[in-house]
């Protein structure tokens, strides 16, 4: 059976995001590290999509341009209807760091495409786009209040990729000379002949790439339906977006009967003490950090500035690895933290390090991040650990690759966006395990705790 849809994310728990909505649509699919090979892929039966975790999120574009030629080269053998590159609802970039922008020229070169449809709205996750511009609840799942991105109290202040433009043209703009149009969000209230007809009108006039604003998630189906109409048997629509891709196809296919079952879920539950591994400093992980150690909890606190001195990181993953499973054994949940928001004097102190150093901050997401990986792995040797969480989606890319997963595949449901899920990692203490991918942004202030069971 053809694929229907494979997609690159720009970070491991953006991927997962999309894996959360494809699966819930009733879409068996199969997430993974690394493109996966025709032996690979023999090993999951029935599979309809399947998609690749990556770390351009993290990349410098020159980077960005290597690693997304071999991965949607790929992914274009695998002759799929619609292959999607996915990036945050909050549209992290630059034109230094995860330019979105080259990903657009180097997918539209390969895939041929005559256009770029462009979706970042994703109402269920509160992210919103009129006439352009996007707005952001402050958390995931959460009632925070809603933000232009330009003026959300972490978006515009990301330590990476600090939002200063709210309209999404001119910010990708700056990342690449491609035209940008819009269908607005009263041209999406139209019939879907209309809404086709302004999108051919706007290619006419030399636009290659097409936004689309959402404000609701009844609007997700037309959307849907209006880039799909762009698809045939030998035509592979390439498309950019956050998950709100996944949703407006997945919700069109249904309609059209292309989809005719939907899984029913069971809760996670309980499984016993568990393993949170934080690398984001983020304000919403930060409050969830300070919530969770307030109930119960214990913190294992990282040495970051020994490690950005220079220190073994082999001896410090084994050394907090030691302290985690002494602290699971007496039947504690336990938190392994690089800081515990931006606040944290370790955050001031590692960077001053760093910055003496030379020391890039896209480096920083492949020091913490495979850290942690290595902690979570050599905890797991440990102890017999039955569900980890990992938080931060600049440092999860590099944690489940120093933890051995091959893929991961849906199992249960916990917070939009964030599934819980089984590890396929072959030769490592991880094969089996229930594993969570939580980003900055993602839940309520009691995640952890939830997620716990």
């Amino acid at each position: 059976m053809p694929l229907l849809i494979t997609f690159y994310g720009d970070d491991f728990t953006g991927s997962t995001d999309a894996l959360d909505f494809l699966s819930k649509a009733g879409i068996k699919t199969v997430l993974f590290i690394e493109p996966p090979s025709k032996e690979q892929l023999s090993r999951y039966k029935d599979v309809e999509a399947i998609g690749v975790a990556g770390k351009t999120r993290a990349m410098k574009p020159d980077d960005m341009e290597e690693e997304l030629n071999t991965a949607f080269s790929s992914l274009k053998n695998l002759q799929a209807r619609h292959v999607h590159y996915k990036v945050c609802s909050t549209f992290d970039s630059s034109p230094d760091i995860g330019s979105i922008g080259k990903a657009i020229e180097v997918g539209a070169k390969i895939f041929e495409a005559g256009f770029i449809p462009l979706l970042v709205a994703a109402p269920v996750l509160g992210r919103y786009c009129a006439f352009g511009n996007l707005f952001a609840r402050m958390g995931i799942g959460s009632n925070g209040s809603i933000y232009r991105l330009d003026r959300h109290p972490s978006m515009s202040k990301h330590p990476t990729t600090p939002a200063d433009e709210s309209d999404l043209r001119l910010h990708l703009s700056r990342q690449t000379d491609k035209k940008s149009g819009l269908i607005d969000i009263l041209q999406i209230e139209e019939e879907f002949s209309k809404t086709k007809a302004a999108v051919d009108r706007l290619l006419s006039e030399g636009n290659e790439i097409i936004l689309f604003d959402a404000m609701y998630q009844q609007q997700m189906a037309r959307i849907g339906e209006v880039i799909d109409s762009y698809s045939s048997a030998d035509k592979t629509v390439f498309s950019v977006g956050s998950s709100g891709i996944e949703m407006a196809l997945g919700a069109f296919w249904k309609e059209k009967g292309m989809i005719s079952t939907t899984p029913d879920w069971t809760d996670a539950g309980a499984v016993g003490p568990v393993l949170v591994v934080s690398g984001s400093c983020s304000p919403v992980t930060s409050g969830q950090i300070a919530y969770a150690l307030a109930n119960g909890f214990k913190e294992v606190a990282i040495d970051t500035e020994a490690l950005a001195a220079g220190g073994n990181s082999s001896e410090i993953a084994n050394e907090h690895a030691r302290q985690a499973a002494l602290l699971l054994s007496a039947g504690e949940n336990v938190l392994v933290h690089t800081s515990r928001g931006n606040d944290d004097i370790r955050v001031r102190n590692t960077e001053r390090i760093f910055t003496e150093k030379g020391m890039p901050k896209t480096e920083t997401a492949l020091l913490y991040g495979t850290l942690l990986g290595e902690i979570s792995r050599k905890t797991a040797e440990l102890y017999p650990l039955k569900r980890i969480i990992i938080a931060g989606g600049d440092t999860s890319s590099y944690a489940a690759r120093a933890m051995g997963i091959e893929a991961v595949e849906m199992i249960a449901p916990l917070s939009p966006g964030a599934p819980l899920c089984k590890a396929y990692a072959p030769g490592s203490s991880i094969d089996g395990m229930e594993v969570n991918f939580k980003g900055g942004q993602v839940g309520k202030e009691d995640y952890f705790l939830s997620a716990a069971g």
